[in-house]
């Protein structure tokens, strides 16, 4: 009886410990679109690796330093974000999130709109979960 209370024990702990990383994954993609919409340069800093690699759906890619300046300098300017679909795997200190973004833009003063596949490649660190990596792929 003690072993099967024990086994259980564990068994809710780690529930909760996978939910709790799930929930901190979810707000950590939340802050990121928050800040897309409405860039600070030292909240970006601090949710993006140094060696971020953040992949367009044309096929570029920029670093962290070229991502920053884009959403900082208006280049890249989203007007509205919505997310949808949105999966979360984790595996040890890295996590694996996918859904679909469906957004208003304004890029170098031309309005549009977009809707693309994501992938965004998080990293558990000291201090939080920051982004790694990116994909986006156009929906068809």
């Amino acid at each position: 009886m003690i072993k099967k209370l024990l086994i259980f024990s564990c068994l809710l702990i780690s529930t909760h410990f996978c939910f709790a990383q799930k929930a901190e994954v979810e707000d950590a993609v939340n802050r990121l679109t928050k800040l897309m919409v409405t860039p600070d340069s030292l909240a970006l800093d601090k949710i993006v690796l140094h060696n971020l690699s953040y992949g367009h759906s044309s096929g570029k890619i920029q670093t962290k330093q070229e991502f920053l300046h884009s959403l900082l300098s208006g280049e890249s300017d989203f007007v509205d974000i919505n997310l949808t679909d949105q999966t979360v795997i984790i595996q040890n200190k890295t996590a694996l999130v996918r859904h679909i973004l469906s957004a208003k833009t304004h890029d170098k003063n031309v309005p549009g709109n977009v809707k693309l596949y994501i992938l965004l490649i998080w990293s558990k660190e000291k201090s939080g979960w920051k982004l790694l990596g990116r994909q986006a792929v156009k929906v068809p």
